[in-house]
């Protein structure tokens, strides 16, 4: 079935076109890199996994109940509207926010693949172009992964979110070539790693618990990658140039943060638009999900090197100012930490139920030579 046939709302163009700024960049140096880049291109080419084969796609999905979203984190929980609503229409409400939010993590992931191939061809160093190179493949399989979970498991897809799309557009079009970087690894891949990890550690789902942990051991990575790449840069730069950059996370951050509220699927339970941004800036589950989200932003931007007044305005504004401390490293190593624990334990029952089955049939073999006469 084709993806437009599952479309909720048509998106309003079926080709989106970015025109192309900026110098693809070649470098004859070959024999020299920073080690850190290095032996961070030596462990995404280690890697490398098959989304058909490591995710168990046999796993049954409820559509009407894809995460198990307690009924306290729904938007219209508490509200007249939800009162009114049967069981059916609950099951069809977190399959349509369900179905928003895996789109947006697909068109994000479509957008981060494009970007990484752009960083390839702008970037002037070897040893990052190397790197992206990995990170395209990487985002491709991300890609490939969050349709396939929409098509085959919810049947059901939502458009791009207008403020997602504005961001993509903005980072794509600007003709320096740390912009990829620092709209992509930094804004839209921090915050999809938060709002992955928040869905990873609260589903009690096998199967989009599997989908989210693998593609976050991958993006934990990527947003080394940005931090290493941009670090070294931004110490090259003048006041002037580093509060142009400064300008650009805040305007991103806002329509990140702006974006995160589904108002299109209260929409389509025939809830206006102004009553529907009402509701959700009254969730307190949409508060905390907010904060949670900015959780791998604000530490790297300031790592990077981006602290200017103005900014930290902005996340005092946005009350998300005392997660610049947050420890970015140890969060990146448990995102590690939980695939390969995943891994070890789905290969453990699968060799239990392996032995087991050779176990019964070496018995039966057994029986049956006893009762042969």
């Amino acid at each position: 079935m084709s993806t437009h046939d599952l479309y909720v709302n048509g998106p309003q163009e079926p080709l989106w076109q970015v025109p192309a700024t900026g110098a693809a960049r070649f470098s004859w140096e070959y024999a020299d890199g920073r080690e850190r880049l290095l032996a961070l291109y030596q462990k995404g080419k280690d890697k490398q996994w098959d989304g058909a084969k490591r995710i168990d796609w046999s796993l049954e999905v409820d559509p009407y109940d894809p995460l198990g979203t307690p009924d306290e984190a729904m938007t219209l929980y508490g509200t007249p509207h939800w009162a009114r609503m049967t069981e059916r229409d609950k099951g069809e409400l977190r399959l349509h926010y369900t179905s928003w939010q895996f789109s947006q993590f697909l068109h994000g992931e479509q957008g981060a693949m494009v970007c990484a191939a752009r960083i390839v061809e702008s970037v002037p160093d070897l040893d990052a172009k190397f790197y992206s190179a990995t990170q395209t493949m990487d985002e491709a399989r991300h890609a490939e992964i969050y349709g396939r979970f929409l098509h085959d498991k919810l049947g059901m897809l939502y458009p791009v979110n207008d403020n997602l799309k504005a961001l993509l557009g903005d980072t794509l079009r600007d003709s320096r070539w740390d912009m990829p970087y620092l709209g992509m690894q930094v804004l839209i891949e921090g915050l999809a790693l938060a709002a992955f990890g928040m869905i990873r550690d609260t589903t009690d789902k096998p199967l989009p618990k599997q989908i989210l942990a693998y593609v976050m051991q991958d993006e934990a990575r990527h947003v080394a990658f940005g931090r290493m790449a941009l670090r070294d840069y931004y110490k090259q730069l003048s006041d002037a140039e580093l509060k142009e950059r400064e300008e650009f996370v805040i305007e991103g951050c806002y329509l990140m943060r702006d974006r995160l509220r589904g108002v299109e699927v209260l929409e389509n339970f025939g809830i206006p638009k102004k009553e529907a941004e009402e509701l959700t800036e009254q969730s307190e589950f949409l508060h905390l999900f907010r904060k949670l989200l900015f959780s791998r932003i604000v530490p790297c931007v300031k790592d990077i090197g981006l602290w200017g007044e103005r900014l930290q305005k902005a996340y005092l504004d946005m009350g998300v100012f005392d997660l610049g401390d947050s420890n970015l490293d140890l969060l990146m190593a448990q995102d590690e930490e939980i695939a390969e624990q995943l891994d070890a334990e789905r290969f453990a029952a699968e060799e239990a139920a392996r032995v087991a089955e050779v176990a019964g049939a070496i018995e039966e073999g057994a029986i049956e030579e006893g009762a042969a006469p």
